[in-house]
């Protein structure tokens, strides 16, 4: 058994391809299925099976193009009520490829619909843990409420996983690796493990928090407790993945191109993704900035969670050449159906924002109304400036109507990438220039 784990670093997202006597098997895949593919070719394997250990909440899976294009069987659980042409599998069910037998066990916790995935050869036992077992930490339980086939309140699903971590791994050897759906940085958990992308079940037992000797209500109240938000796209996701994403190459076919537009687009929706200095010097009016200019940048996250599923936007990118890559990134959520057109700017001058006095800030903080867009629980680890107005980025283009604007408004966050995309809503929606973005300098303050 030879197993290859792929990582989406922006989502902190690990997905895996499982190879064994030429046939080839993959656990929860990315919205993109080339690498896989690749993959399959350099191995000379083919693909005939995808597991899904759940409907993924904070990314889009490529399952169903699969299928159509490989032939591959789907495999989730019944409870998915997948739309999508699958068989079940559950507790007891096993399937055979080559050398490795493939076992289900449920493991709701995380979902009511989650599945752990058990590989089998005669000298290796993987688990697939999906969004059950962390290394570190266990999957959040609050994000099956309003969305998915089976919906789940996160009490009832936080005692279903104290159950699943009390009793579903009890029979599995402490050697048995442990492949997960996410590490550190997804917001699917609070404390994955930064250090590691694989564990196994004997070191989970020993450091992982979730398999000490506690109580039932102790297990809830710190799994309940301090979780992170909820982005807007995540609802959406769990659908997408119950009823099977559309083709990715189709899909991002239909999107126009607009090159070196020099047309105002006022009334509409806009995302720019351009590095701050770059939008702050030129951009159209109205445009949001959610910076992707790095592979680690959370632009999908920040974009799933500023924009609303329903919500259609035209898309601002640096150059032509980056366009396919930006746009890859907004289908990783199935965003890609809302980008009306990806936009090149001419040279033509638009909207400029107004160049903010750092020093000027620093004597007299007194005199500016200063909004932290940081996350709550970051705010309750104490406050950067004692009289600043906390909104969190994802909740600031509903509630821009608390925000006083009898003075300069100066946005910050904790190290200046949210800042700019939240000065830039606040500038938009109050139709004022205004407001100033505090960027990195916010590190001064500290």
């Amino acid at each position: 058994m030879k197993i290859k784990q792929f990582e989406y670093k922006p989502l902190a997202h690990f997905s895996y391809a499982i190879i064994s006597d030429g046939k080839m098997a993959l656990v929860d895949p990315e919205r993109n299925p080339i690498q896989y593919y690749k993959y399959a070719e350099e191995n000379d394997a083919k693909i005939v099976a995808v597991f899904e250990t759940h409907p993924h909440a904070d990314f889009v899976s490529s399952h169903l193009q699969i299928h159509k294009e490989t032939g591959a069987t789907l495999y989730c659980s019944e409870k998915t009520g997948a739309e999508y042409p699958h068989q079940t599998f559950d507790d007891g069910d096993k399937v055979s490829m080559g050398s490795v037998t493939f076992s289900a066990r449920n493991t709701p916790g995380h979902s009511p619909d989650s599945v752990t995935i058990i590989a089998k050869d005669e000298n290796k036992t993987a688990l697939f843990t999906g969004d059950t077992l962390f290394v570190g930490d266990v999957g959040r339980p609050d994000l099956r409420e309003k969305a998915g086939h089976m919906k789940a309140k996160r009490e009832e699903l936080a005692k279903m996983m104290y159950d699943t971590i009390q009793n579903k791994f009890t029979d599995l050897p402490d050697t048995a690796y442990v492949y997960p759906a996410h590490g550190a940085g997804s917001l699917c958990g609070k404390g994955m493990s930064a250090d590691a992308t694989s564990s196994t079940l004997g070191n989970e037992r020993m450091g992982n928090w979730a398999f000490k000797n506690q109580t039932e209500e102790q297990f809830v109240a710190h799994l309940l407790d301090s979780q992170p938000f909820i982005p807007h796209y995540f609802g959406y996701n769990v659908d997408i993945n119950k009823d099977g994403a559309a083709n990715l190459r189709a899909s991002l076919g239909k999107i126009d191109y607009q090159l070196a537009n020099d047309k105002s687009t006022k009334n509409a929706l806009i995302v720019d993704i351009r590095d701050e200095a770059a939008f702050k010097e030129n951009h159209l009016e109205g445009s949001i900035n959610i910076m992707a200019v790095s592979e680690n940048s959370k632009f999908e996250t920040w974009l799933g969670s500023i924009v609303k599923p329903d919500e259609k936007f035209h898309l601002v990118v640096d150059s032509i050449e980056n366009a396919e890559t930006i746009l890859h990134r907004t289908a990783k959520i199935g965003y890609e159906s809302n980008v009306l057109s990806v936009l090149t700017l001419s040279s033509t001058k638009h909207q400029e924002s107004s160049n903010f006095n750092v020093e000027e800030f620093k004597k007299n903080t007194a005199n500016y109304t200063i909004v932290d867009i940081r996350n709550a629980s970051e705010v309750s680890e104490g406050k950067i400036f004692d009289d600043a107005l906390a909104i969190p980025l994802h909740e600031l283009r509903e509630n821009v109507a608390k925000i006083p604007t009898e003075k300069p408004i100066v946005v910050h966050c904790a190290g200046g990438y949210r800042s700019a995309a939240g000065a830039s809503i606040l500038e938009k929606e109050l139709q004022t220039k205004n407001v100033f973005d505090l960027s990195d300098d916010v590190n001064d303050f500290k």
